[in-house]
């Protein structure tokens, strides 16, 4: 046998090293995967509550509150306003799907600083008109009310004005004669009717946002 003859290779061994390695990889890759699996990666994400489309957003001064309202996702007024212009389930008591509603309502939090906000002013056209409750007299009073959120609260208003008014007039009628007659009490009586209100919008489409009362006419005879 010649000493220049070389030992012959053994086929097929780096054919085994490369297969040994695709293996590895394959099972490593899927541990990985597997791993990323269990850590929630391909799992789908769970979002949050989407924004209210109804909740009114504060308006900075100068600006409308319309547009504003339409920034945030509103579509524009349902309600007529005036007496007999406002219906039940009209504007402002439309919820978009899969938003959150708050079950009770809730009050929309006063400005710290009024003087940094637009106030939008809504006049109810009808006067309130009771009688009191202890004497002959009746009362008649024309309200308008302020926010410093946007068109909302106002649309909300016009829509639910037939259950606002029958509020009001019932708790005018409680009213004693003596009552109304003071600063004092035709200010309490501001209070109670801003609450009135800010109650029943809460109720009808979650929110309040009445930051004010004013009488535009009060007469008791």
């Amino acid at each position: 046998m010649s000493d220049d003859a070389k030992p012959k290779k053994k086929k097929g061994g780096g054919m085994k090293m490369i297969l040994l390695i695709v293996i590895a990889m394959v099972v490593g890759g899927a541990g990985a995967a597997g791993g990323l699996y269990a850590a929630g990666f391909f799992s789908p994400k769970e979002e949050g509550p989407k924004e209210d489309p109804n909740k009114p957003v504060l308006v900075l001064a100068g600006e409308s509150a319309e547009d504003v309202a339409k920034a945030h996702g509103y579509a524009g007024g349902g309600g007529g306003g005036g007496e007999g212009g406002g219906h039940e389930g009209g504007g402002g008591g439309h919820v978009a799907s899969g938003v959150h509603v708050p079950a009770k309502g809730i009050d929309l939090p006063v400005p710290a600083n009024p003087a940094a906000y637009q106030a939008t002013y809504f006049q109810l056209q009808t006067p309130f008109t009771s009688n009191m409750s202890d004497t002959d007299a009746f009362a008649q009073i024309s309200i308008a009310i302020s926010t410093y959120y946007d068109i909302r609260v106002v649309e909300a208003i016009k829509a639910h004005e037939t259950a606002i008014r029958s509020q009001v007039l019932m708790m005018l009628a409680e009213q004693p004669v003596e009552a109304l007659s003071t600063p004092a009490g035709k200010r309490a009586l501001q209070g109670k009717i801003k609450a009135i209100i800010n109650d029943i919008l809460k109720q009808k489409t979650g929110y309040g946002g009445v930051d004010n009362v004013y009488f535009t006419n009060f007469v008791i005879q």
